[in-house]
């Protein structure tokens, strides 16, 4: 009798047990964002929206871990080690700065990158069809040439074309170099000005504003953080800002024939869940792109200083208010 209780006894601490040792560690998932502005918070919404598309959802079979580095490196670094501490099953790098703090502090940790404009310049892959180390993503590479053209299209006597961007960002080089590569093939001089941080913002667009006709502004963090600012400076001068996407027109600029930054999250979103279910490899799952751009003209703008819309381009506009 004894004997049969304690086996009874062992039996029940087992089934006690059992469930415990059954349950799944529910993967985590980081998001490390470079900057806040909303492109890049877009992005963010379009992945966790992605994720959710395809059945994983934050404190249900997910857990997100949301970080952001306030455009500081250092503050970037801190975080990819954050992630590596708490062993993170896998990352999301949002804009390219995000994505180089991550792949310099692991080889191992699958990192998913979005907002990245070139991967392979970056020196987060070796090619785009086949990344072979532990970053995969979405790039954000917009139809430079086709923006640029829009100038001649808002200002037909336009002469001279200025560029701002970061300097330290490669993405916003990479594009302003085929912006003055069209610019020219355009006939329109170009005028460059760069800044370090948000604080050289101001008082660069102000410069570079008394010297041009139009300004054409890349897919860059920092003056898409400041683009109100920038987009005041520009009103006050007549001068009209062709930007690289849509949230950077709903900030204050003019005019683009750019990507969705939701939709590119969206995308990588759906990227992750092939990963998360293990359909994939990252080191050789490609570099997605978009290939539907999107028109849209700043009506408040253009009345503001007095320029006039191209008929074909009015079921394009909108009146937009920055608050």
């Amino acid at each position: 009798m004894k004997r049969m209780m304690t086996l009874l006894i062992a039996l029940l601490v087992l089934a006690m047990m059992l469930p415990a040792a059954a349950e799944t560690k529910i993967p985590i998932i980081g998001i490390l964002q470079y900057v806040q502005h909303p492109a890049l918070d877009a992005a963010r919404e379009g992945f966790i929206k992605g994720l959710a598309d395809e059945g994983f959802v934050d404190g249900q079979n997910i857990k997100l871990d949301v970080q952001n580095a306030n455009a500081d490196q250092s503050t970037a670094s801190t975080i990819a080690d954050h992630f590596i501490g708490q062993d993170t099953d896998l990352v999301l790098a949002i804009a390219t700065p995000a994505a180089q703090a991550l792949a310099n502090k692991t080889s191992t940790m699958p990192i998913l990158a979005t907002a990245v404009t070139d991967f392979v310049a970056a020196g987060l892959v070796k090619t785009y069809e086949a990344p072979g180390f532990n970053v995969s993503g979405t790039t954000d590479m917009n139809p430079v040439e086709a923006q640029v053209r829009l100038v001649k299209r808002l200002v037909p006597e336009a002469k001279t074309l200025g560029l701002l961007y970061t300097s330290s960002e490669i993405n916003s080089k990479i594009q302003a170099d085929l912006a003055k590569a069209e610019a020219e093939k355009l006939g329109l001089k170009v005028i460059e000005v760069t800044v370090n941080n948000t604080n050289d913002v101001q008082q660069a667009a102000i410069s570079i504003l008394e010297q041009v006709d139009a300004l054409y502004v890349p897919t860059d963090n920092i003056i898409a953080a400041s683009m109100p600012l920038v987009a005041e400076e520009a009103i006050t001068r007549k001068v009209p800002i062709i930007v690289g996407e849509e949230n950077q027109v709903l900030s204050g600029g003019t005019a683009t024939e750019g990507l969705s930054y939701f939709k590119l999250g969206v995308q990588t979103g759906h990227m992750a869940a092939k990963l998360l279910r293990g359909e994939a490899k990252i080191s050789e799952m490609p570099i997605e792109t978009q290939s539907e751009f999107e028109t849209l003209i700043n009506k408040t703008f253009m009345d503001a200083v007095g320029l006039t819309i191209p008929e074909d381009l009015l079921p394009f506009a909108k009146d937009i208010v920055v608050e």
